[in-house]
This record gives structure tokens, C-alpha cells and sequence, in this order.
């Protein structure tokens, strides 16, 4: 079963935004998904209390704050949402579920340095365990000088970026409703579809 965990211990970064898209592309895909979130916040289990009946079905995976079980009997695919703060054994045991790891990056200075350490800890573990890790600029636009810094931040690390999350308020409308960018008419939300390609195919991958 594919299990990808999206991590980064910055606050604000995304974190939800991209583990609730991500089910819901799966879900989209007809797979039987479940959502776990592992924050105190708990911010990914209210969003699934928002979500309509009418759309794709997305499970409720229970993992706390003090325990990550097994996803759910019954899914094939599941995605859990962590908390900022997230390292040492904590991140260990959250770890031993994912066999993907998706980090939410913002391009400013302060956010690659406040990531580094984290990142390089990522590293080290994929390297023992063999867990794929990709990254996804957020709220940034891939034409600017940012997003040059960026990748060159990422790729000195010798990780990919996945894609880059435009800022828009689509995200927090949908949101508001339950649903992702997979659940309504792609006319609506083109560019952004347009922008999460290169983030589905390595999710399939």
C-alpha cells in the first residue's frame, strides 16, 4: 500500500493543503484512500467532516497526536498530514509508515534555513530505508527568481522538486467545502490542475 506522509516542521507551509489534495486525487482515481493527520490540530480530520457525501469517499485514517497505527483495512492508498515541530522519535515512528515523503517548501530564505536540518535528515533516512522523498514549492510562481533559488537549494540535496503550488484562493474555498481540486469541473481550476501533474505522476509512480 502506497503511504505518503507530508512533513515539514514550519508552521503555515501547506501541509494540509497539499495531504488533502493529494487523497483527493487518489480518491478521483477510483482507490480506496484513507486521511490520517497527526497534529494536535487536528486539521485534516475536520476537513474530512466537511466533505460531502456526494463526492468520492475518503476514509478516516485514526491516527493521534501519540500513536500512527496501521492505515485502515480497506484502503490502498493512504496520506498522512503532520504537525509542525515534527523530529527526533516522533518523526521516526511516523516514518516507518510513509513509503513517500512530500515537504511543502516555501522559496524565502528564512523557510530553506528553518527546513535544512530536516531535510537533511531526510536524506539520511532515505538513504538507509529507501523512502522516496520529493519536494513541492509553495505559493510561489516557477518563473521567478525564487523558484531559481529553490531549486537550486533542492537540488544540492540531490532531491527533486515535484512541482510548484501557485497562491491562489482556490485552495482555501474548496477547502471550506470539503472538497479538492479533484472534485470539481478542471475547467474551474485549470492551472492549478495544470500545476499538480508533475506531483501526480510521482505519487503513481
Amino acid at each position: 500500500m502506497p503511504v505518503v506522509v507530508v512533513a515539514n516542521p514550519k508552521g503555515g507551509v501547506g501541509k494540509s493543503t497539499l495531504a488533502t489534495n493529494i487523497a483527493g486525487y487518489w480518491a478521483r482515481q477510483g482507490h480506496p484512500v484513507a486521511l490520517g493527520d497527526v497534529d494536535r490540530q487536528q486539521s485534516a480530520r475536520l476537513w474530512l467532516g466537511l466533505r460531502p457525501s456526494a463526492a468520492r469517499p475518503i476514509g478516516d485514517w485514526d491516527a493521534t497526536a501519540d500513536a500512527v497505527p496501521r492505515p485502515p483495512k480497506g484502503a490502498t492508498h493512504a496520506v498522512l498530514d503532520t504537525p509542525a515541530g515534527l523530529h527526533g522519535g516522533r518523526l521516526g515512528d511516523v516514518l516507518k509508515r510513509a513509503d513517500k515523503v512530500i515537504v511543502p517548501l516555501q522559496p524565502s530564505v528564512f523557510d530553506i534555513f528553518a527546513t535544512r536540518a530536516f531535510l537533511d535528515q531526510l536524506v539520511a533516512h532515505r538513504r538507509a530505508s529507501r523512502i522516496e522523498v520529493g519536494i513541492v514549492g509553495m505559493r510561489v510562481d516557477q518563473r521567478t527568481r525564487a523558484a531559481e533559488q529553490l531549486q537550486h537549494f533542492v537540488g544540492s540535496l540531490g532531491l527533486p522538486v515535484l512541482g510548484y503550488v501557485r497562491d491562489t484562493q482556490n485552495y482555501l474555498h474548496l477547502a471550506a467545502h470539503g472538497v479538492t481540486l479533484f472534485d470539481v469541473a478542471p475547467g474551474r481550476v485549470a492551472r492549478d490542475l495544470e500545476q499538480w501533474q508533475g506531483i501526480c505522476a510521482w505519487l503513481d509512480a
